[in-house]
């Protein structure tokens, strides 16, 4: 028998997953964090654990010598992993697998969503009769407009097909270009200097990493469409905040959708202020679906592992 943490508050209402590592007989410890653990908070957990279920803990080298010898596995919740010290994991002989694919859907239609919100001002509207007033705002149409899409993975894949049925036009880039979405759905794949000049919205699906993270910045916001709106459901870290905040409050920006943010929970009031901003709880992945589908994945990673065999979705 085996001792498995997990950190997510969404575990303790999957039922299947749970199921799943309590069938194969291990110990299942379901933390309930209001908020994703300080590496000091999970070094007093972790001890004794060969398997961790991890969310967006902060998963550093005092971790992952905190849970040695035991840990085998660090089964992140998502595709992201830039929480955890991947070299630490590597010299503690840690696997760390993720489950990429397993939230695209939810995450592409968040981001869909915060586009159709932008574009109508919804969230505008809805203050209005909130406040008494019976006001109505003029948005814009979806249809025939561009739409830049950065990083065409799993997420950025589904958004496109979205984004086409709407009739809107889509320009892309990825250092491995899908050739099933310029067949079957017109995308011309192209230089980030067109993205930036010619979208009317623009989205990010990118990791955070030295080459992206804030790749966003005041050069890069002049040279955007006057009036576009930018959507990160990926890395808070890809944007310069400051920059960001600057190009709303003047009008060279027409709008953001907000899901991650550099640091978490967000509190930079100056963006409470601003009308031409939604901002979401880093929720993009959080449908039920979405849920079940990713910590299923995770758990399925962790008995593999445990019992020996590969896991699908290693990395480092």
């Amino acid at each position: 028998m085996a001792v498995i943490l997990t950190t997510p508050r969404s575990f303790a209402g999957c039922k299947k997953a749970l199921e799943l590592l309590q069938q194969a007989g291990h110990e299942v410890r379901v933390q309930k964090p209001e908020k994703p653990y300080a590496a000091k908070e999970l070094c007093s957990v972790i001890q004794g654990v060969d398997a961790i279920i991890a969310g967006l803990d902060e998963i550093n080298s005092e971790v992952i010598q905190a849970g040695s010898p035991t840990l085998k596995i660090i089964a992140r919740n998502g595709a992201g992993y830039n929480n955890v010290d991947i070299e630490a994991a590597r010299r503690h002989n840690v696997v760390v697998t993720v489950t990429p694919g397993a939230n695209s859907i939810a995450v592409c239609e968040l981001a869909f969503a915060l586009m159709i919100g932008l574009s109508r001002k919804i969230h505008v509207m809805d203050a209005y009769i909130r406040d008494g007033q019976w006001t109505r705002v003029p948005g814009v149409e979806l249809f025939g407009k561009t739409v830049g899409v950065i990083g065409t993975g799993a997420i950025g894949s589904e958004l496109i097909k979205r984004c086409v049925a709407f009739g809107m036009k889509v320009l892309a880039y990825d250092l491995y270009p899908n050739q099933g979405l310029i067949d079957n759905y017109g995308v011309k794949y192209t230089e980030l200097e067109q993205i930036y000049q010619e979208s009317d919205y623009l989205s990010l699906h990118l990791p955070s990493s030295a080459q992206t993270q804030g790749m966003i910045n005041a050069d890069v916001i002049s040279r955007m469409k006057k009036g576009a709106c930018l959507i990160n459901t990926a890395r808070g870290d890809l944007i310069d905040e400051n920059a960001l905040f600057a190009a709303l409050e003047s009008g060279h920006l027409g709008g953001a959708g907000l899901d991650a943010f550099v640091h978490e929970p967000f509190t930079d009031e100056r963006f409470f202020k601003l009308s031409n901003v939604i901002m979401t709880p880093h929720s993009g992945s959080y449908t039920a679906e979405s849920v079940e589908r990713t910590l299923v994945a995770a758990a399925e990673e962790v008995l593999r592992v445990l019992s020996n065999q590969k896991p699908l979705h290693a990395v480092g």
